[in-house]
């Protein structure tokens, strides 16, 4: 057990990036130990990416690159401006509104960062707001990317946990708009402090259509649900929804109502049982299609490749962790090692609202070194059998470690969407981590309530008869 840890930590001080360490531990500590046939690391790589749900993991990354190229983030980014770009602190507001939208689609914190960042940043600093402010307030809303339905990380930690990943989706709604009010709050507070005002004029016409907008995506699933219960089938009702939703779009040319609905698709055909979380992927990316060659028609053979090829090197790099991490992992379990950390901490205690601290605590410390996805395979095996012995529920614990890990991109040393803004804004790492620190306090509140309110989590998939 030593050998491994001992090594994988070393290869990781050298400088060797995750993956590789896991992977390079591994295979020292087989070579050492002489108890396993080399030929294990080979298998036990492969039949870790061997996993039906793991197929949703391209298809959400090319949705989230094709909505990027469709131009749909610029009609986003109107969208939130129309809606919330008269608050006080107006673009703060837009950007988290932005970010909350986006998060529908793309399902990572890298691509909202790296997507709407780039124009919410720029914008934010033309309107004289300090850049600073204005990473802060990227970075803390692109954490809404894995919380808000679909979700990546969520999609890894439902296939460890062998949990439900609609429901995990499911759950990730309320927790993901309880941040969301807390940011705004956090970005009225500045704006009052500071005297900023909003950044367009209150109209009441720009505010009713994106009123409009808002309303008539919600009036699609209720309008499909009162047809079931009229006695319609859900296929003809859906498509009889679908149908006037396009008519509608098409004569009164919305910005946004066709994109605001991808994640209305997505969680409704899991609800509704049209398609499992893998397919909803596939969806995604044929929604991304049609919008972008159909409705938009802004793509072009040419950036269709380039958001193929992007996916394909983005694919590549997280199966790897996946397949390092899927080695290592088993090798923490067959080793004891596991089971030897699992017991350590029971003996400290048998108490869940004290080890939900812990693990907080610890979650955070790894998601500062290590990768989102390397983070949930190596952890999982660990916390998971805790997790069930003290009666918490796994899905909430999702939620839980997926907060803390997106946490953990915001910090140093390792975190990627601090790199990633301080490329945009052009800030030293290290005015861009004293940028993005005030925004961890609604984060924290964030976590604690997700870590101490159950009902916040389980209340909505509880509802729709997802878990019991």
């Amino acid at each position: 057990m030593f050998i491994l840890i001992f090594s994988f930590l070393g290869l990781m001080l050298l400088g060797l990036p995750v993956a590789v360490s896991m992977a390079g531990g591994s295979l020292v500590y087989i070579l050492i130990s002489g108890s396993v046939p080399d030929i294990v690391v080979a298998q036990r790589m492969i039949s870790g990416i061997e996993s039906f749900p793991l197929l949703a993991v391209p298809f959400f990354i090319l949705a989230g690159n094709l909505m990027n190229i469709a131009g749909i983030t610029g009609r986003i980014y109107d969208f939130a401006i129309a809606l919330v770009g008269w608050m006080k602190g107006g673009l703060g507001q837009v950007n988290i509104i932005g970010s909350v939208v986006f998060s529908g689609m793309s399902g990572t914190a890298i691509a909202d960062a790296a997507g709407l960042g780039s124009i919410e940043i720029k914008a934010m600093k033309d309107h004289g707001y300090p850049t600073e402010f204005a990473v802060g307030v990227t970075a803390a809303s692109a954490t809404l990317g894995p919380i808000i339905p679909p979700s990546l990380p969520f999609v890894i930690y439902g296939m460890m946990a062998n949990v439900s990943i609609g429901a995990l989706f499911v759950a990730g709604i309320l927790p993901g708009l309880f941040l969301t009010v807390l940011m705004m709050a956090t970005v009225s507070f500045y704006a009052r402090r500071n005297g900023w005002g909003g950044d367009v004029a209150f109209n009441w016409g720009r505010l009713g259509h994106a009123t409009m907008e808002i309303l008539i995506v919600l009036a699609v699933p209720m309008s499909v649900w009162l047809a079931v219960l009229a006695g319609m089938s859900v296929n003809w009702a859906a498509g009889l929804a679908f149908c006037t939703l396009l008519l509608l779009d098409w004569k009164f040319n919305f910005s946004a109502v066709l994109a605001l609905m991808a994640p209305v698709i997505l969680i409704g055909g899991m609800t509704m049982g049209w398609f499992t979380p893998t397919e909803a992927a596939v969806a995604a990316v044929l929604w991304a299609l049609f919008l972008g060659l159909v409705r938009y028609r802004s793509m072009t053979i040419k950036t269709l490749a380039k958001a193929t090829f992007d996916t394909i090197e983005t694919t590549a790099s997280v199966l790897f962790i996946v397949t390092a991490a899927s080695i290592f992992a088993w090798l923490l379990t067959t080793t004891q090692a596991a089971q030897m950390l699992a017991d350590w901490i029971l003996s400290i205690t048998s108490n869940k609202w004290t080890f939900l601290l812990m693990a907080n605590l610890l979650i955070l410390f790894v998601g500062c070194f290590i990768d989102t996805i390397a983070a949930i395979t190596i952890l999982v095996p660990i916390l998971l059998p805790i997790v069930l012995k003290l009666d918490i529920d796994p899905i909430q614990f999702g939620l839980v470690i997926t907060l803390n890990l997106m946490i953990g991109l915001m910090t140093p040393p390792l975190g990627m969407v601090l790199y990633v803004l301080a490329r945009i804004s052009k800030l030293s790492v290290e005015r861009t981590t004293m940028a993005i620190l005030p925004w961890l306090v609604p984060l924290f509140i964030g976590l604690i309530a997700i870590t101490y309110i159950p009902a916040l989590t389980l209340w909505l998939p509880q509802q729709l008869g997802l878990i019991k």
